[in-house]
Formats: C-alpha cells, structure tokens, sequence
C-alpha cells in the first residue's frame, strides 16, 4: 500500500521548532505527527522534519500550497517524503577492529582458533 501522507520538508531555518512546523501545517488539515530533525551530538535542527497527514488528499493539498513558500526568510522544500533505503542510511564503512583474528594486509593468517 502505497501511502503519500508523510511530507518532507526541507531548507528549515535553523531556530523552526516541531511545534511550529505543526501549526505552520494544520491549516491544510488533520496533523497526525509532525517532527524537525535535530543533531544527536549537538542537539541544533538539521533544517528538515516531516509532516504526516490524517489523508493523502490533505497531505497533497499542503504539498501545492506551501513548496517554494516563505517562512521565516527561507523558501522551503515540501516533498512526498521517500522511505529510507538501506543503500542510503547514515553510518556505513563498518569498523573492523584488528586482532588477532583476523587477516593482515598480507593475506596471512593472524593465528589464533576459531
């Protein structure tokens, strides 16, 4: 089932709470969940979130209305938001710890059993 109630929105100014970014929103019609992005280390905005509708139509009607609208001297960026894959999640490049276990650069065997 194909759901395109959850916008994303984008080119945040920095100091946009939740809060704002649900009222910005309701006026388009039942606002289940509404979130701004913040940094886990710093706790600053990252100048995106994401708004989830009670239907897709309301969802559609915001998305028209509002991409490329100022708020707060910022043109902002409304999308159908898009899951997230596991090609493009943050992380990556797992740590490979050296021990005694594992291959060296040589291709040799680092003894040990396993």
């Amino acid at each position: 089932m194909d759901q395109n109630n959850k916008l994303y929105i984008g080119n945040l100014e920095f100091s946009v709470t939740t809060d704002e970014l649900k009222e910005l929103f309701a006026q388009f019609g039942t606002v289940t969940d509404a979130i701004v992005m913040v940094d886990k280390f710093s706790g600053r905005s990252r100048g995106f979130g994401f708004v989830t509708f009670a239907t897709d139509k309301e969802a559609s009607e915001a998305q028209l209305k509002m991409a490329e609208q100022d708020f707060k001297g910022r043109k902002l960026i409304v999308s159908v938001a898009r899951p997230m894959s596991r090609d493009n999640n943050a992380g990556g490049g797992g740590f490979r710890p050296r021990n005694n276990f594992s291959r060296d650069d040589r291709g040799g065997n680092r003894g040990g059993r396993y």
